[in-house]
């Protein structure tokens, strides 16, 4: 199915903002400081929590590793040069990809990595092709999220894992204060139905299940606080509007983020029995 025309503008959002990010030696400095990587990301995935995903989902060589909405790279090359395992990454954004290509060959990784454009709710592969799949506050970004999930479980081996991280509006919330939320959150941050109903439904049983929201609070703040110090560097790459429309973004969701009514979790599930 063709994404719908807001799914395209979100797609070439993102493709734009890979490409600018990359070719701006400050912003990957930024990227540095505050996530621990200069891959020219846009999740809020930081190189410690990377060692969770290692070890949640048991990586190393002779592992197959899907990371769905993977970007430029991160952190599904940084993942296969870490622990050796062979990686497929797949996304729609073409500029995306492109740079993670790049990336690869920088990093000796051709003969490791696959880079794919796929949509994550309809992946081309073969079932049970992978012994792990990962993505990275995909899903807050995505209208079909059931239907990624079960995409997903057709491509996992049994015995396989997926870990996935999303940014969720928090659950009880007043009309006034969901609107908030919804208003700053990523574009379809909005479901009916909760994950772990939705994981239940698409065949996965959750296996761990981890609060990273006071992580996100942090992350967030401190890209926020770098990206308004050095405005001048937005609008050189974003020109004036883009900068602006970036940085106004960015206090939309820094105010419901401060007050709590965003949620960032973790999701490590297996194929349910």
């Amino acid at each position: 199915m063709p994404p719908t025309p807001d799914e395209q503008a979100l797609i070439e959002r993102f493709s734009n903002t890979y490409q600018r990010l990359t070719q701006s030696e400050i912003m990957l400095g930024i990227e540095r400081a505050v996530c621990g990587c200069d891959y020219g990301c846009t999740s809020w995935t930081t190189r410690d929590e990377t060692r969770d995903i290692c070890r949640m989902l048991g990586l190393g060589p002779g592992r197959r590793l899907l990371d769905i909405g993977s970007g430029s790279g991160w952190p599904g090359l940084y993942l296969a040069k870490e622990t050796g395992c062979d990686a497929v990454l797949t996304d729609m954004p073409l500029e995306g990809l492109r740079v993670a290509k790049q990336r690869a060959e920088t990093d000796g990784l051709e003969e490791k990595c696959l880079i794919a454009q796929a949509d994550g709710a309809a992946l081309p592969f073969r079932e049970a092709t992978f012994d792990a799949i990962y993505h990275s506050d995909v899903l807050c970004c995505l209208v079909d999220k059931r239907g990624v999930l079960g995409s997903c479980r057709r491509v996992v081996r049994d015995g396989g894992k997926m870990v996935f991280s999303v940014i969720m509006i928090a659950p009880g919330l007043s009309e006034p204060d969901y609107a908030v939320a919804a208003d700053g959150g990523p574009t379809f941050i909005e479901t009916d139905t909760p994950y772990p109903v939705m994981l239940a439904k698409a065949g996965w049983e959750i296996a761990d299940h981890m609060d990273q929201t006071a992580a996100y609070f942090d992350t967030f703040r401190k890209m926020f606080d770098f990206e308004r110090t050095n405005e001048d560097e937005l609008i050189r790459i974003h020109g004036a509007d883009g900068a602006a429309q970036l940085l106004a973004r960015r206090e939309a969701t820094l105010v419901p983020v401060e007050r709590g009514l965003l949620r960032r979790e973790l999701f490590s599930v297996v194929p349910a029995g």
